[in-house]
């Protein structure tokens, strides 16, 4: 509950504090993908449910952190100008925890199959999940810096769409040459839904971005 003594400044690091909390735990969803891709390439698959457990797991955690941004943006109510921007960042960030859980399903998949993929693609996949995850990692650094002027936040902004053009970059090269194996073609179904989602997270992020761009002029 918002109290009458509350600044806007104070309900402003308020609203800061309960969306970064949210993003940890977005960025430790994300954290998970690239270790799911190394059971993939290990072929280890009671290492890869248990791991797809967790990721269900913490994809609720997320979901009701969420909750809990909403909640307080609502106690906050109107003296706070800019809840919706607060409320967009949180989102555009909520959908890469669902890409997450999407593509640790579609692996575990393809490994229950036992459908083979070769080494190279899977090696190929693990450099774009970490390409992603350096991505979100820069829009956590971008969320960090907000308390210190815009001028920062636009950097650091700046950095994450240079990120975003180079999980691009590895995205088409890998997309043509899975598209240019010899794969069962459900394994190159999955696959395909497994690399439109690694790009559509840093997309999300370079989105997000845009949204703590628009928070940085007001914080």
């Amino acid at each position: 509950m918002v109290l009458p003594a509350e600044t806007e400044e104070r309900v402003k690091r308020r609203a800061l504090n309960v969306c970064q909390d949210h993003f940890r735990k977005v960025l430790d969803l994300t954290r998970k993908v690239p270790q799911m891709i190394d059971c993939f390439i290990k072929n280890d698959k009671g290492k890869a449910r248990q791991l797809f457990n967790e990721i269900s797991s913490r994809e609720d955690e997320v979901d009701n952190a969420r909750r809990l941004v909403s909640q307080e943006l609502a106690e906050i109510g109107a003296i706070l100008l800019s809840r919706e921007d607060f409320l967009r960042f949180t989102n555009l960030t909520s959908e890469i925890a669902d890409f997450c859980e999407g593509i640790a399903f579609r692996l575990l998949e393809i490994m229950e199959h036992d459908w083979n993929v070769p080494v190279g693609i899977k090696n190929d996949l693990l450099k774009l999940s970490e390409a992603v995850l350096e991505t979100v990692v820069i829009l956590r650094d971008t969320m960090m810096v907000l308390r210190y002027g815009s001028a920062k936040a636009m950097e650091k902004a700046k950095d994450v769409e240079a990120a975003e053009r180079a999980v691009d970059e590895l995205y088409r090269e890998l997309e043509i040459k899975i598209l240019d194996s010899k794969l069962d073609f459900p394994a190159l179904i999955l696959l395909r839904d497994v690399l439109q989602l690694l790009e559509d997270s840093a997309d999300k992020a370079e989105d997000a971005a845009d949204a703590a761009r628009v928070l940085s002029f007001i914080m």
